[in-house]
C-alpha cells in the first residue's frame, strides 16, 4: 500500500513539474523576470487602435531586452538565428555585456498613468520649421524622438517634452545641454561595436576604436544608466520586413537596405501605444534644396542621395496609414 502511495505521489510530482515547465514556456514572456529585469508596464491597458492589430498581426512585443531573459526571448521571436542588425546571433556576450551595465528594462514608471497611451512620434523633417505645434505635441502621453534631432532652442515649433529618444552611437548626443532626466534612451543596435560603444561609455572607459562607425560617435554618455534600454531587434526586423517589405537579400553589387530610425519609432510606438500621431515626417522631394530638417543646413539632396533607405517605400507605407486612418499626421493637417 505505502508502495502505491509513493507511486501515486511521484507521478503527481512529476506531473507538476511537466505542466509548470509547460507553464512558464508559454507565459513565461509576459511574466515580471527577477536579477535585473523588470517587465512592469508591458501591456497596454485598452484595444488598439483599429488597423494597428492587423500591422502588428496581434504580437504584444516587449520592446526592451532584459539581461535575465533575453535569450530565452530572443529564441521565442527566432531572433537566435539571426545576426546583426535584426537579430543577436554570434553577439550574445556583447548584449550581456552591455545589458549588465543597465539598471532596468521597464517600459514606463509603476505609477504613470493613463494606461491608454496617446502618443506622438516627432519626425525630424523640415517640414516642422514655423508649425509652432510645440505646445500640442507636448500635450500628448508619450512624446517619442529620434536621434539627435534637438529641443533646445526649437520648442515652439516641437515642444519640449520627450519620453523615448531612439538612437545609435552615430546619432546620440554628446553635449550635455540637451540632457532631460524624464527621457529614456533607446539604442537601436546595428553592429556588435554598438554594444562595445555602451560599455565602454557606461564602464568609464576610453572609446579607443572609432574606425568602426560610420561617423565618429558620442564620446561621452549623456543619460544616466537607469534611463537607457536597448531595443529588441524583432522590432528593427518587423519594420523592415513586415511593414516596409525591404528585401531580405541583396547582391553583391547593392548595399543592404535599412529602415530610418523614424520608421523604427513609429513601429515601436504600435507596440506601447494605443493611438499613434505623427509630426515631421513629410519630405517635399520635388525640391532638392528644400530643408531636411527643421534645425541645420542639411538639404533634401542628402536624403535623395542615401543608399541605406528605401525613402520612397517608406513614403508609401506612410501614406498608407494615414489613408486608412491608422495614424494621424499633424504636420499634413
Amino acid at each position: 500500500m505505502k508502495r502505491i502511495i509513493c507511486a501515486i505521489l511521484l507521478g503527481a510530482g512529476v506531473m507538476y513539474v511537466i505542466l509548470h515547465r509547460n507553464l512558464r514556456r508559454t507565459n513565461d514572456y509576459w511574466l515580471p523576470p527577477t536579477d535585473g529585469g523588470d517587465r512592469k508596464g508591458q501591456i497596454i491597458g485598452c484595444p488598439y487602435k483599429p488597423g494597428v492589430s492587423s500591422l502588428i498581426k496581434g504580437e504584444k512585443f516587449y520592446p526592451f531586452l532584459c539581461i535575465n531573459d533575453f535569450v530565452k526571448v530572443s529564441g521565442d521571436h527566432g531572433s537566435h538565428r539571426i545576426e546583426l542588425p535584426y537579430g543577436i546571433k554570434g553577439a550574445e556576450r556583447y548584449f550581456h555585456m552591455a545589458l549588465s551595465r543597465l539598471q532596468n528594462c521597464r517600459v514606463f514608471t509603476e505609477d504613470d498613468s493613463p494606461s491608454c497611451k496617446k502618443c506622438v512620434v516627432v519626425g525630424n523633417g523640415g517640414v516642422l520649421r514655423n508649425k509652432s505645434l510645440g505646445e500640442t505635441i507636448d500635450s500628448y502621453d508619450v512624446v517619442i524622438r529620434m536621434n539627435n534631432g534637438p529641443v533646445v532652442g526649437y520648442e515652439e515649433d516641437v515642444g519640449r517634452k520627450t519620453t523615448f529618444r531612439l538612437f545609435y552611437p552615430e546619432s546620440s548626443f554628446s553635449d550635455p545641454i540637451h540632457y532631460d532626466p524624464n527621457t529614456t534612451a533607446v539604442l537601436v543596435v546595428f553592429k556588435t561595436h554598438d554594444l562595445k560603444w555602451l560599455w565602454d561609455l557606461l564602464s568609464g572607459q576610453r572609446l579607443i576604436r572609432t574606425n568602426a562607425f560610420w561617423k565618429k560617435p558620442a564620446t561621452q554618455m549623456i543619460y544616466k544608466s537607469h534611463q537607457i534600454r536597448i531595443l529588441d531587434p524583432a522590432i528593427t526586423r518587423k519594420t523592415a520586413y513586415e511593414l516596409l517589405h525591404l528585401p531580405t537579400r541583396f547582391s553583391k553589387h547593392v548595399k543592404p537596405k535599412h529602415p530610418t530610425t523614424g520608421l523604427i519609432a513609429i513601429a515601436f510606438a504600435f507596440h506601447i501605444c494605443s493611438e499613434v500621431h505623427l509630426a515631421g515626417f513629410r519630405y517635399n522631394f520635388e525640391d532638392r534644396n528644400s530643408s531636411l530638417h527643421y534645425y541645420g543646413h542639411d538639404t533634401m539632396s542628402l536624403m535623395i542621395q542615401n543608399e541605406y533607405h528605401d525613402i520612397s517605400a517608406e513614403q508609401r507605407f506612410l501614406k498608407e496609414l494615414v489613408d486608412r486612418s491608422i495614424v494621424v499626421n499633424l504636420t499634413e493637417k
